[in-house]
């Protein structure tokens, strides 16, 4: 990356800047993340290796900038990962013995660590460009750690009801941002809700997605080409059936 970036290296390497490569950088971790979702090894091995790209990337110009180069990254990483587990590296050694108790070691010694960076608020530090499911996600982790959250998932069910019958009371009295709003908190209640049985929002809103793309592409092939536009109601929901059917039997 050195003499990519080298006079005479190559003029589009030599051209970016961190701004510029920022798409990059979100395009390579989705890769990575559909790789896994496929659990394709060789896919895997392919877009890890773009994504460290994106790593060297950044380092090689912040070096340029004089701030720091990948050795300090690669050093700061190690310092953390010593840092946050002094279950295995420290005086804990030990101690945790579940995957709670280990994620709990980590979350204090992060948290004592931006005390000490000067960062009042446990929210502080979620990326605003994360995905809206994510960043739900995120901070309700963050809160709870706190204990700020419900006892358990019964509690979140009923606050999804309660949320529920919210998005209908705006869509009969309240305009579009009251929908919105109210939209939007009925999201971030299912994020929670997800979080208290163990699972990730973002990946199963990403596998629902995919089923419907297959279904409805399943429709398409059943239909002909230009005919689904020309179906009644019933004949949409005989192909919709049939393509789950189809779906389950493989």
């Amino acid at each position: 990356m050195r003499q990519l970036r080298a006079p005479g290296g190559c003029p589009w390497d030599r051209e970016q800047t961190f701004d510029s490569i920022r798409q990059h950088t979100l395009e390579e971790a989705y890769e990575v993340l559909e790789a896994v979702t496929a659990r394709d090894p060789a896919a895997l091995r392919e877009e890890l290796g773009d994504l460290l790209l994106q790593v060297v990337f950044y380092a090689q110009m912040a070096q340029e900038e004089g701030w720091f180069g990948i050795a300090d990254v690669l050093r700061e990483l190690a310092g953390k990962l010593v840092r946050r587990h002094p279950h295995v590296f420290g005086d804990q050694a030990g101690a945790a013995r579940t995957p709670a108790d280990a994620l709990a070691r980590w979350n204090a010694a992060k948290a004592a660590e931006k005390a000490n960076a000067g960062r009042a608020s446990r929210l502080s530090g979620i990326p605003a460009g994360l995905p809206g499911l994510a960043e739900a996600h995120k901070l309700g982790q963050r809160a709870a750690a706190a204990g700020f959250d419900w006892a358990d998932a019964a509690g979140v069910e009923a606050k999804l009801e309660e949320e529920v019958a919210e998005l209908r009371q705006a869509r009969t009295s309240g305009g579009r941002a009251a929908q919105e709003e109210e939209l939007g908190d009925l999201l971030f209640t299912v994020a929670n809700w997800a979080r208290h049985e163990g699972l990730d929002p973002e990946a199963a809103l990403k596998h629902a997605n995919r089923k419907f793309q297959r279904r409805f592409q399943a429709m398409e092939a059943a239909a002909g080409a230009g005919e689904l536009e020309r179906l009644s109601a019933a004949q949409w929901e005989t192909l919709w059936q049939q393509a789950k059917q189809a779906g389950k039997a493989k």
